[in-house]
């Protein structure tokens, strides 16, 4: 192989690798499942050993070794883009941070505003005979970390798909300081999720909307898997794919003959994505797969891109909504629990899209751990609650009542609509309070 000997001259193991991180230095992990898994486990071994190492994650699968080894966080401090489930608990436990970010912005962070990077971390598949380490099912914004990092050492895992790119998805061996065997360890995969009677009514809603040539964005979750599974057993035909997350509800709609992307203005005949998460199911169907694209996110989820396809379909989660028309997807009240992601996004892009519809999905009430149920449709945000989507932006609203659009509406129709998709236990409730806010006759 032509670059077998400079592959080998770079080659260490992760021990020797992590060595090479300093104290005070700024330390990238790559984005969701190009996270460097055995990276970050020998990096935690230096805990006591280095002092004030800074690490940005996004998406980590699985709880960081970095966080664990050092609750006093004098060795590590852990930063993430955008929370998992395990980041949130490490939140709880005081040692990992939030760093508010706006997706499709995300290259730019690097490249306009000067983030340090002493080290960049990412985990690629083994590399071809052209000297390129692919990405796989993560390319975000993995480019410009790499531009930004005076160093950079690839974790090569042979498990992880090869994914072809529209652009941006690989690193040449001449830009990388040091190369990691792993021990291959299996991909993260999301358990499916349990989808309920209420996430089905939800769904029917939605796909009720859909028409022949939409092109899709679908969020995680249960909601989006039943409205995939929904327009998998449809008649829908010739959708198109142009989204940040690509989920398992494509594959099974592409395989029952829905997806096309045949009608799309961009990117014609391929799946467009930024980064993939799901079973073992999708990261196969990726795997050498032609008909997928793998973008930056500053091209998945420009808004010029978003738009320019005809019918382009977002379909997002919320916590709760107020009503005023805001949107929390991230927090309940200080308790921060995912991130903006790319939801403003595709709320607007799709709006702007011609035929094009955003939807945000939630069931009207949740049952708390006491068992008492709370409408997650809320006189307004409690106090320290973030605002994901401002009024302004909010297109279409669903719970399991009904189907509402907010655009054009007054505050007086806006509350109006609100409260008649909310349960039934809280509307009177929700009208005393919009009198009382003047947003109710």
């Amino acid at each position: 192989m032509k670059y077998a000997k400079t592959y080998n001259s770079k080659l260490m193991t992760s021990s020797e690798a992590v060595q090479t991180i300093e104290s005070g230095d700024w330390v990238d992990y790559a984005c969701f499942l190009a996270t460097p898994i055995t990276l970050d486990n020998e990096l935690a071994k230096r805990a006591g050993e280095v002092e004030n190492v800074k690490i940005r994650a996004l998406g980590f699968p699985g709880r960081a070794a970095v966080a664990k080894a050092d609750p006093e966080g004098h060795s590590f401090s852990y930063n993430s883009w955008h929370f998992t489930g395990a980041d949130r608990k490490l939140h709880d436990s005081k040692v990992c941070n939030y760093i508010p970010l706006l997706y499709h912005e995300g290259p730019g962070y690097y490249e306009k505003n000067d983030i340090s990077t002493d080290v960049m971390l990412l985990r690629t598949t083994p590399m071809d005979s052209k000297g390129n380490f692919n990405f796989g099912v993560s390319n975000s914004f993995t480019r410009a970390q790499i531009k930004a990092a005076k160093k950079v050492i690839v974790e090569v895992n042979e498990k992880m798909p090869y994914c072809y790119g529209g652009n941006e998805e690989q690193v040449h061996i001449s830009e990388i300081d040091a190369i990691v065997e792993s021990d291959n360890e299996d991909l993260f995969c999301l358990p499916e999720p349990t989808i309920t009677d209420i996430d089905q009514q939800i769904a029917e809603i939605v796909v009720s909307q859909i028409e022949n040539g939409s092109c899709l964005q679908l969020g995680i979750g249960a909601m989006p898997n039943a409205i995939g599974k929904l327009i998998a057993a449809s008649s829908l035909r010739d959708l198109g794919v142009h989204t940040e997350m690509l989920c398992d509800s494509f594959v099974d709609i592409y395989e029952a003959g829905c997806i096309s992307n045949r009608k799309k203005k961009h990117d014609a005949g391929k799946f467009v994505y930024t980064f993939a998460l799901g079973s073992k199911k999708l990261y196969d169907f990726l795997d050498h797969n032609s008909s997928c694209c793998s973008f930056p996110v500053d091209y998945t989820n420009e808004l010029g891109k978003i738009s320019a396809n005809d019918k382009a379909i977002a379909i997002n989660n919320a916590l709760e909504i107020d009503l005023f028309g805001q949107v929390s997807s991230e927090s309940c009240g200080t308790r921060h629990i995912s991130g903006t992601g790319g939801q403003l996004d595709y709320t607007y892009g799709c709006y702007h899209s011609r035929g094009g519809k955003a939807f945000i999905c939630l069931t009207s009430s949740v049952v708390e751990k006491d068992g008492t149920r709370r409408s997650r449709i809320r006189p307004f945000l409690d106090p320290g609650t973030i605002t994901t989507l401002p009024r302004v932006m909010v297109n279409y609203v669903v719970t399991e009542y009904g189907l509402i659009n907010l655009k054009g509406k007054s505050t007086i129709e806006r509350a109006k609509a609100l409260i008649s998709i909310a349960h039934p236990d809280f509307r009177d409730e929700l009208n005393e309070h919009a009198k009382r806010m003047n947003i109710q006759m």
